[in-house]
């Protein structure tokens, strides 16, 4: 019983730290990469205190519910976003041995119909708001959410049937070296439709101010609205966390005795959120019809093909 509570205790300190983390590097990587120079100041040296600065701005700003909104599920709305993130992180391991919090069986499905839930959350929001530009952004992250959780099931579902099982922590006793070349066009399809669940540039069409001024969070402020954020940071984590999982082998790498393994899953996680800030600097927003596109000719073929590889290699070996 006491382990169980330390593991759930570290889960949660490492759910309240990570999005924090992701926030305040993506804050200083993208200062470094497009030449900005505002989060460079706040607390001197580098701007290490830009995320205390952000939360006590979030902090100080009134909480404002629009007088026809459903102030119920207006409320609700950032709490639906922001805990399904929370659930993933219990299942998914760091390390053998038992490094996970709760070791699910059908771990793989678990994980992605509960990101799926937090994809509700906004919208919620957006239906909630009583503002047609945010209905408009609730409808399109409605859209996204139909589009590309297909492909990202179907890569999933290439990596368990390689190994035989639901259980993410089978998944990577099972993951071996040259797996790489033969799952990488899943992973990419995965890490992509893991983007666009998320909404993270360039998939934010939901929250296109030029066109919806930003989309199912428009009427939001202050902590509300700061929890949008965090599901958004805490929705990276878990992102990274499973493609290393699923793709990358997790724990396993060379140079570390096995229990030292849990430092090659935040390694190559942390890589991962490194690329999904590189993303965001490098490529400008997509248009709807553009990212519709993408999923239904490009994502769901190949994630298909991957699938079909995967069925045809397992009888194979």
């Amino acid at each position: 019983m006491l382990e169980i509570v330390v593991k759930l205790a570290l889960v949660a300190a490492a759910f309240a730290l990570l999005p924090l983390l992701v926030g305040q590097a993506e804050h200083k990587v993208m200062a470094h990469m497009q030449g900005r120079l505002g989060p460079m100041y706040a607390g001197g040296f580098h701007g290490w205190a830009q995320l205390v600065a952000d939360g006590v701005k979030f902090a100080q700003k009134e909480d404002v519910v629009p007088r026809d909104a459903d102030r119920r599920v207006f409320k609700l709305a950032p709490g639906v976003a922001l805990v399904p993130y929370l659930l993933v992180l219990l299942v998914i391991p760091i390390g053998p041995g038992g490094q996970v919090a709760l070791d699910l069986r059908p771990g793989i499905f678990f994980a992605l119909a509960v990101m799926g839930v937090g994809v509700i959350g906004a919208i919620m929001a957006g239906w909630a708001s009583a503002n047609k530009y945010s209905l408009l952004g609730g409808m399109r992250v409605a859209a996204q959410l139909m589009s590309y959780e297909l492909p990202m099931v179907f890569a999933a579902s290439s990596v368990a049937m390689a190994a035989g099982s639901l259980a993410l922590t089978d998944v990577v006793e099972a993951w071996r070296w040259w797996w790489l070349p033969w799952q990488a066009v899943g992973g990419v399809v995965f890490f992509v439709a893991g983007l666009a669940e998320l909404r993270r540039p360039p998939f934010d069409m939901p929250v296109a101010d030029s066109e919806i001024i930003f989309g199912p969070y428009t009427e939001y402020g202050g902590l509300r609205f700061a929890l949008f954020l965090l599901a958004e940071y805490a929705g990276i984590v878990v992102l990274c966390a499973l493609t290393t999982v699923l793709f990358l082998g997790g724990w396993k790498g060379p140079f570390l005795n096995t229990e030292l393994g849990w430092l090659w899953t935040l390694l190559k996680a942390g890589a991962l959120a490194f690329c999904v800030i590189w993303l965001r600097v490098s490529y400008p927003r997509m248009r709807e019809d553009q990212l519709q596109k993408l999923a239904w000719t490009w994502l769901v073929p190949l994630s298909l093909a991957q699938l079909a590889l995967t069925g045809v290699l397992s009888v194979a070996l």
